[in-house]
């Protein structure tokens, strides 16, 4: 019985050790480039990237490749993943943490579906439990899984300035729920004031749902109207694919966008 400690002893030195060992060879992803065959695809599938300053090209090649060690991604509906879709999803979701400290830490999961799939939700009201079925694009789940439409995330891709990308959108969400609640206030940077993303954001909100419900033309997506949640993701589409239009309609929206990312897309070219 004299034994029994050492051996408790030695056991949790080496899990130390072997969990130690398994974050240094994942952190070393995140310095790793992709091989001139993926960066092609990259270059292809999401031509986004082809706009982004040279000094953060690395940095995205090494987010990818954690990406893709961390992840699984899994076809639903007869649908065989390829490398193209999982790069193409990986660099898409990978720009939203480029230049900034945030991770997406706990998905482990990616559900693709050829096309629109039906999601099941419950909507409560007192003791009265609604179940509906609605057909989805994208959907995001706290802790993963994230689920897409290959088509729609494909064409999001390829269509890099219309301002729709269910990536960029689902991804946001993620984005947002590292806090632990997707309410549209994410994990803000040093340089930024609660207070300050909260009155910009939540008067950009209350103009876009005064319009949508005047039925006036909005630059920001009408959907944001849906909630505080769903602005701050429809603000994320904008920011990367029509930037300068978003720079001008809502200065302050993209002000704060910029430091939340520390990227300036209305300089990319």
């Amino acid at each position: 019985m004299a034994f029994l400690p050492i051996l408790l002893l030695l056991a949790a030195l080496a899990a130390g050790i072997w969990y130690w060992r398994g974050r240094r060879a994942f952190a070393r992803l995140f310095s790793m480039p992709l091989s001139q065959r993926r960066r092609a695809i990259v270059a292809r599938q999401v031509p986004l990237v082809r706009k982004l300053p040279a000094e953060l090209r690395d940095r995205l090649e090494g987010r990818i490749n954690a990406f893709l060690h961390q992840v699984r991604f899994i076809g639903c509906d007869g649908l065989e993943v390829d490398e193209e879709m999982e790069l193409s999803i990986a660099a898409q979701a990978c720009l939203l943490v480029v230049n900034n400290d945030a991770w997406y830490r706990d998905l482990r999961t990616i559900l693709i579906y050829p096309g629109p799939f039906r999601s099941r939700q419950q909507e409560y009201d007192g003791y009265v439990v609604t179940e509906r079925s609605t057909v989805r694009t994208g959907e995001s789940w706290a802790r993963g899984p994230v689920v897409l439409s290959w088509a729609h995330s494909r064409q999001g891709a390829l269509e890099e300035a219309d301002g729709h990308n269910v990536v960029l959108h689902e991804f946001a969400h993620q984005f947002d729920e590292l806090t632990g609640h997707a309410d549209g206030i994410p994990l803000l940077g040093k340089d930024q004031s609660l207070a300050e993303w909260a009155q910009v954001f939540g008067e950009a909100y209350r103009r876009l749902v005064h319009k949508v419900e005047r039925g006036r033309e909005t630059v920001i997506d009408p959907y944001g109207a849906e909630g505080p949640g769903e602005f701050f993701a429809v603000s994320v589409e904008m920011f990367f694919e029509r930037p300068e239009e978003l720079r001008a309609d809502e200065p302050g929206v993209y002000a704060e966008l910029s430091k939340l990312f520390r990227l300036d897309p209305a300089s990319w070219r």
